[in-house]
């Protein structure tokens, strides 16, 4: 699997969405046999992650394997060099918010802090969704230490490993209707989204909204696909 060069993207683009929509597409991230190789992971031999159910963790109806600590390449990887880039995007938002926590320039350090309030659990996880199935409207905010976005991936090809399925976010305003938005994934493609809040302008400056994500139902076949979060999960919470 050869390696994605992630300072090749296009980031004032990147920037730009994220501002303006809240999430920012990265077509073809992942070539087809790339896409295979990680939707497999989870039947390697020796494969060390958790399976969790949706439906136990009030998330919806299905499985997601929750990966191993350390996260294996290429993935450990990607969280590293997304970050980065990501940080100042971050700590931008949070000025505008009036936020007081700052994020550190590395993961490296991010992660340390995150171990100093508890947050110890792997989040990032291989979701595996099949016919019936689906994932809530959630937001993985637990903890004190949370990162405010975070990287999805689809693996499977619509319309031939599945339908329906579809990648959803909703977006609530203050006094206005929540405005729902389906992300285009193609197999392969992934999207850097808002995990819970991020500051809007407005005509009298900026305002914060909420943010919420969803997969909905899988009408045939099985959805796979990756969510990738830069924080830790508070310990011994197995939630969203």
């Amino acid at each position: 699997m050869k390696n994605i060069s992630i300072e090749e993207l296009d980031w004032d683009r990147i920037d730009a969405d994220l501002d303006k929509e809240g999430y920012a597409l990265l077509p073809k991230l992942l070539d087809a046999a790339q896409a295979k190789a990680l939707a497999a992971l989870a039947s390697e031999p020796g494969a060390q992650g958790q399976w969790l159910s949706l439906e136990r963790l009030e998330l919806g109806q299905g499985d997601v394997w929750r990966l191993p600590q350390p996260l294996p390449d290429p993935i450990a990887a990607w969280r590293v060099a997304f970050y980065k880039r990501l940080a100042p995007i971050a700590n931008r938002w949070a000025d505008i918010m009036g936020t007081d926590f700052r994020y550190p320039a590395t993961l490296e350090d991010f992660l340390r802090e995150n171990l100093e309030v508890g947050q110890t659990g792997q989040l990032t996880a291989v979701h595996h969704l099949r016919e019936g199935d689906y994932q809530a409207l959630h937001q993985s905010t637990h903890g004190k230490r949370v990162f405010p976005l975070q990287l999805v991936i689809l693996l499977s090809a619509p319309d031939i490993d599945c339908t329906g399925g579809e990648f959803v976010m909703t977006e609530q305003r203050p006094r206005m209707q929540s405005r729902p938005m389906v992300l285009p994934l193609r197999q392969g493609d992934a999207a850097l989204v808002t995990v819970a809040h991020r500051p809007v302008k407005g005509n009298k400056g900026y305002y914060r909204v909420n943010l919420k994500h969803a997969i909905s139902r899988v009408r045939s076949g099985e959805r796979v696909g990756i969510e990738l979060l830069f924080h830790d999960a508070l310990q011994g919470h197995i939630g969203g």
